[in-house]
């Protein structure tokens, strides 16, 4: 099973799109520091979710919003 997901920064309240097939040892990974883009922007916290059987459609999923990113609204 596959996640997409979007965080939200709790310093800056930018968003960030991911997927994982671990979502939780992936938000460690963003808290702690391990990931580049998002080192700088911790605290975050999982704002959004969305499940897949398949690698392929995650990321078809996540490339989808990262093009809408400015236009996609949680409700």
């Amino acid at each position: 099973m596959y996640t997409v997901y979007i965080l939200l920064s709790n310093k800056d309240n930018k968003r960030y799109i991911g997927f994982t097939d671990n979502l939780q040892r992936r938000l460690t990974e963003h808290n702690s520091g391990k990931v580049k883009s998002t080192k700088n922007r911790i605290p975050l916290e999982v704002i959004y979710t969305e499940e897949f059987v398949l690698k392929s459609d995650a990321m078809k999923r996540e490339k989808q919003i990262k093009s809408k990113k400015e236009k996609f609204v949680i409700t």
